[in-house]
């Protein structure tokens, strides 16, 4: 990692210098089945909540990630905002965020997220991050500062994070924890064979770990992670990810179908099927989790409000039946 960071120095600030990702054979992309097919965006609300995002000057994770469902949320006055720039320290073969040393954190930002949700009515909103292993606590200061604005300027907002793992940032991970978010998000996205090829600046244990302290230090924070198929896994490799999310007492898990954003990343293996999918939540459920999301199209971020809202009912019914 300090390898990384020190070639990143070299670079022009903000400009893609990562020769693993510059460098990578290009490899075919799979024609998407008709369960994946979606609909071209466009609306007025699409176009007012683009206008809002852009006037605020803020970044999303819907256009930087190339979300599928951007057409669906836009179109909803919902925005996954992404906060700390749109140049990540990392080159991970699925992600589509460009690779560089990024901009110094700009200190008006939280400020204005949450101008940006009050503004937009939002009952709840989803706020993630590049990776700053440039910076010494992996910006989770920024990140508390973000939840404090929201909750001063829209009280009413629920907030759910997605961060990064804050992979050698000691102390990072409580300072989120500490400001009290309704949700902590953090992705496992694939199971741990795939990491060396798939995720190779992470650890799949330590961002198990990170999931596992949340729940030490505040056993009222809903937890959630995410994982993509399609990138070679075995449902038995799968099934075991759920076990290892059990055991750290995640809450609520996520699985969608990776797509491949250019020939530059990682091929996809395969297209799991609708019913597969469908096999994977009722596996889900009965390990135990309080929610499961399982679908084609799902992402960590997609009808994020409502699921919030069933897993507070989950939890309630939870609760009365013990």
């Amino acid at each position: 990692m300090v390898t990384l960071i020190n070639r990143l120095a070299s670079a022009p600030k903000g400009e893609l210098r990562h020769p693993e990702k510059q460098n990578r054979p290009e490899t075919p992309v799979l024609k998407k089945p008709d369960w994946l097919r979606v609909r071209a965006p466009g609306s007025a609300t699409f176009n007012a909540t683009q206008k809002t995002v852009r006037d605020a000057k803020l970044v999303t994770v819907c256009e930087e990630a190339a979300c599928p469902n951007i057409g669906e949320c836009w179109s909803k006055n919902h925005a996954t905002l992404m906060i700390m720039g749109d140049t990540c320290t990392r080159a991970c073969a699925f992600c589509n965020v460009k690779t560089g040393m990024p901009q110094p954190l700009d200190v008006d930002e939280p400020n204005r997220v949450g101008q940006t949700v009050a503004a937009m009515g939002l009952s709840h909103v989803v706020i993630t991050s590049v990776d700053r292993d440039d910076l010494s606590d992996g910006g989770a200061n920024h990140f508390a500062e973000v939840i404090r604005q929201i909750r001063a300027q829209s009280p009413k907002t629920t907030i759910e994070i997605l961060t990064p793992d804050f992979l050698r940032k000691d102390g990072a991970a409580e300072i989120v924890i500490d400001a009290k978010p309704d949700v902590f998000n953090h992705n496992l996205e694939t199971v741990p064979r795939n990491y060396l090829k798939i995720r190779p600046g992470a650890r799949y244990f330590h961002s198990l770990r990170l999931l596992e302290r949340v729940k030490e230090r505040d056993p009222s924070q809903f937890t959630k992670s995410g994982i993509m198929v399609g990138l070679g896994e075995t449902k038995e490799e799968v099934m075991q990810v759920m076990d290892d999310m059990r055991s750290a007492g995640i809450d609520f898990i996520t699985i969608g179908q990776y797509l491949q954003p250019t020939r530059k990343h990682a091929a996809i293996d395969r297209f799991v099927t609708p019913d597969e999918f469908k096999a994977y939540e009722s596996i889900a459920r009965a390990k135990g989790f309080l929610m499961v999301s399982s679908s084609p199209l799902t992402r960590s971020s997609h009808h994020a409000g409502e699921d919030f809202e069933r897993l507070r009912a989950a939890r309630a019914a939870q609760g009365a039946a013990h």
